[in-house]
């Protein structure tokens, strides 16, 4: 076994009103790290009765008796966590042991194990996905859509999601919810497939700890299955007639200036990502390009990690002079939008803000264009792929310059572009 375990009088410190008595403790060795470990029993002793207690040749009645029992099955609960664990660990080892018996089967309990664990991996983002998609179980729960407030919905939702169980979950239970967030809570499907999508790595999670049997697992194809929609997104790009009154344009005041450069910029960068621009560091800049790694696959890609490289035109390196420090220090960052000593939530707030303050101010810059519909940071990216290939540039060239996992995920990318584009590229073939 990678794990043994057995109980310690912890004679180093005794009870404040007793100083012959002393708490017991079990102690847990882990053959793989070569650590041990004490936790508490909520059981205190005197020297002799431990040494009776736990002599299995000596008969014991009363009092001492009902502590044998205690401590037999702490040592039995305990044995348990440690067995059902594929490799030892102490982290495992401690939820698994003082969570509550009702733990292994909740759906919240292990949502919210999930939601830590990717806090305390700096995956803000993530986090707040799990805690959506939860608080969307609970207003399936409810059937209720509007609350009195912010707090009032946060209590409510997770009250009534505290008591569901992997075991009522199924095929018509996921249809019911889906149907629940798409109807009545006019979310997109989208958005619903990000929701189960979490709720099915929670699945994944519970069944890989052994907390659940796979044979409840309600996801796949086949009879009493259910299929996580998959709705193609309507991929938001401008054309180059669109991109010209925009770029040419005239502004009105130094924000709608910060928010045009910003978001040209993002462009210029091959639709580089703005929260991966206001992550460049002195380090990135490499005499007339940029090398960087997405933000989005380092947590999630660690083993197949992709460096990007993007040459900088004569306006993308305008734009990083005039608002960034092109001498930075290799550690520093280049904008001075987020610092070195933010932790992962203060970055992510920051970044939020930052995206939010450029989205407003390029949508009022655009409406004074003429521009009728909203037009954010991600629409750059989108042109950058759709003029890209436009120009004749090869899907390898695009999947390469949106660091896509293979040229299936680019396909499927260009698949979701308007009819528009489409026609234009198939008029530009004979553009010879």
């Amino acid at each position: 076994m990678e794990f043994s375990t057995t109980f310690y009088l912890d004679t180093r410190r005794s009870l404040k009103n007793n100083k012959n008595i002393f708490p017991v403790k079990l102690r847990v060795y882990s053959v793989n790290t070569k650590k041990a470990k004490l936790y508490s029993t909520n059981l205190n002793l005197t020297i002799d009765d431990f040494n009776t207690i736990t002599d299995s040749s000596v008969t014991v009645r009363g009092k001492n008796r009902e502590n044998r029992v205690y401590l037999t099955e702490f040592m039995q609960r305990a044995d348990k966590a440690a067995k059902a664990l594929t490799t030892f660990s102490f982290d495992q080892f401690e939820r698994k042991l003082f969570r509550s018996k009702s733990a292994s089967i909740s759906v919240s309990y292990h949502y919210k194990k999930k939601i830590e664990e990717l806090k305390k991996n700096g995956q803000v983002g993530s986090a707040s996905n799990y805690d959506l998609s939860l608080k969307a179980l609970g207003m399936y729960l409810l059937n209720q859509v509007k609350f009195e407030s912010y707090k009032s919905k946060s209590q409510k939702v997770y009250a009534a999601v505290k008591s569901l169980t992997f075991y009522e979950i199924n095929q018509k239970w996921l249809e019911g919810f889906e149907n629940f967030m798409v109807k009545q809570h006019k979310k997109s499907y989208t958005t619903v497939s990000i929701y189960i999508r979490c709720l099915r790595t929670v699945f994944n999670e519970a069944i890989s700890d052994g907390d659940i049997k796979r044979d409840i697992y309600p996801f796949g194809k086949g009879k009493n299955k259910y299929q996580i929609p998959k709705a193609l997104k309507k991929r938001k790009a401008l054309g180059r007639d669109q991109l010209a009154v925009l770029y040419r344009g005239s502004t009105n005041g130094p924000e709608q200036q910060k928010a045009k450069d910003f978001w040209f910029l993002s462009y210029a960068l091959n639709g580089m990502n703005m929260k991966d621009i206001l992550l460049l560091k002195g380090a990135n800049l490499q005499d007339d390009k940029i090398v960087y790694f997405r933000q989005k696959t380092i947590t999630t890609k660690k083993s197949n990690l992709k460096q990007i490289s993007v040459f900088l035109n004569e306006y993308s390196k305008s734009i990083l002079q005039r608002y960034g420090d092109i001498q930075a220090a290799d550690d520093d960052y280049i904008f001075d939008v987020i610092s070195s000593g933010d932790d992962p939530f203060a970055q992510d707030k920051k970044v939020k803000n930052f995206i939010s303050h450029i989205n407003l101010f390029f949508d009022r810059y655009a409406r004074s264009l003429g521009f009728a519909f909203k037009i954010s940071t991600y629409w750059a990216r989108h042109s950058f792929a759709t003029i890209s290939i436009q120009k004749g540039a090869s899907m390898e060239f695009i999947s390469d310059a949106l660091n896509h996992s293979n040229l299936t995920v680019t396909k499927n990318y260009f698949a979701g572009f308007e009819d528009e584009t489409k026609k234009e590229f198939a008029n530009s073939l004979m553009d010879f």
